[in-house]
Order: C-alpha cells, then structure tokens, then sequence
C-alpha cells in the first residue's frame, strides 16, 4: 500500500510539474524568449539582419537557385508549430518563420506581438510544384489550424495570430478560394480564415526557426499547455496530424 501511495505521489507530481510548466508557457513566447534573441543580436537588430533580407511578394520560380521551386505563404498562429507539418512534406524543399501582411518594415519579433504592425506570424514555404502539389499545401494547413476562429488561433489570441493564405497569383487565389468552400462545406459553418494578395515576406529571428527541432521539450509542453492537438482533433477528427 505504502509503495502504491508512493507511486501515486509521484504521478501526482509529475503531473503538476507539467502543468505548470505548460501554463507558464501558454502563448507564442518562450520565458527566456528576449534573452536568446539578446544573445544572438542586439536589441538594435531588425530580423532582416539577424537571417536575411525581405523576401519580395513577387518572388517567382524565376528568382531562385531552381526554376521548379515556388513559394507559398500560411499564417496559422504561433509559427513555431507550423514548420514541421510542412518540413514532414515531400517535394517541400524549405520553410522560414516570418512576419507579412503588415506597414511596418523590418518589423521585429517585439513590434509584431504587440500585435501594432498590422503583420501576422507566418510561413513562407519553398516547394516543387512537380511533388508536391499547392492544393496539398492547403490541405496541409487547414489541418493544422483552427478555420472557425477569427481572434487568433489557440491560445494566442490577437490580429497577429489570425489565420491567412497569402496567394502570390490568381492560380494560388482560385485553387485557394475553392479549398476554403470545401473546408466550409465540411465544417458547415463560416470560414474564418482571410485570403490576402502576398506582401513582403521577412523573415523572423534566428532563434525563431525550427523550433521543434532547437527546443523539443518546450515546443511540446508549448503545444500541450496552448491546447492545439486537442482543438484540432475536436475540428478534424481522423484527419487531424500527430505530432506527439
């Protein structure tokens, strides 16, 4: 009895540990989120410094290394859990966490979570049109956001966490314009989900990027705490994605 009670403690425990944890971390911001971006730049460095210049709206297949690879722009909250449903794709060649949509330029991390930019956290994602086709990429995002809500996603409520599909041409606008009927006509309710005209990409601060795979014991309690996976699977059932 004595060793069961033991047992059981512990679970107990454990449990609240990760609760606390998990809520201490609710939202799109680390705890030591300004000291790791302090200790990869100054506070004076925009994030087109600390990883690149913008990126044009007009980016065409022209304008890469590889005249098969294209972009396209998702903003689905938190961006953090955005990266890996897109990296697991095949014929998905890159993805960067940034900010668009906005007037500020160079915005930085700070500015755009005040949510005072007018810029959402987003994705913009690399692809090969020849394996891997945009309705896939759609197919993609809508599983792993939530359609329905029009204050942010999740946990993180705000203009800076809406959701969006940045077209970059009337063939990303129609094949987009069709996915969101089918995702109304699924849930049979509105859509929530914005389709906007791309702007200038920027690409957010280094520590941002791949953050599942630099931080996987936060990323996860993040995503407990935040309650994404058990939304999703409320909204998409089977079609959920699993990232436990």
């Amino acid at each position: 009895m004595k060793g069961i009670r033991q047992w059981m403690y512990g679970r107990l425990l454990a449990t609240a540990v990760l609760l606390f944890f998990s809520w201490s971390l609710v939202g799109c911001t680390p705890a030591n989120s300004e000291q790791t971006a302090s200790s990869q730049a100054s506070p004076e460095q925009t994030a087109t410094e600390q990883t690149g210049t913008a990126v044009p709206a007009n980016l065409s297949s022209a304008d890469s290394s590889s005249q098969t690879e294209t972009t396209a722009t998702f903003a689905g909250g938190c961006f953090w859990c955005m990266e890996q449903p897109f990296d697991d794709l095949p014929g998905v060649m890159s993805t960067v966490s940034g900010y668009t949509g906005g007037t500020v330029e160079n915005p930085t991390y700070s500015q755009v979570s005040s949510g005072n930019t007018g810029h959402v956290e987003a994705m913009q994602v690399t692809y090969d049109p020849a394996q891997v086709t945009y309705d896939t990429l759609l197919q993609t995002f809508w599983h792993n956001i939530d359609p329905l809500d029009n204050a942010g996603q999740f946990c993180d409520k705000g203009s800076q966490y809406r959701s969006a599909i940045f077209y970059g041409s009337a063939e990303q606008q129609a094949i987009a314009q069709a996915s969101k009927q089918t995702v109304a006509d699924r849930l049979n309710q509105p859509v929530a989900t914005d389709l906007l005209p791309a702007a200038t990409f920027y690409p957010a601060e280094d520590y941002h990027q791949n953050y599942y795979q630099t931080h996987p014991v936060r990323y996860k309690v993040y995503r407990f705490g935040c309650g994404r996976d058990q939304r999703l699977s409320e909204i998409w059932g089977a079609d959920a994605p699993d990232h436990g």
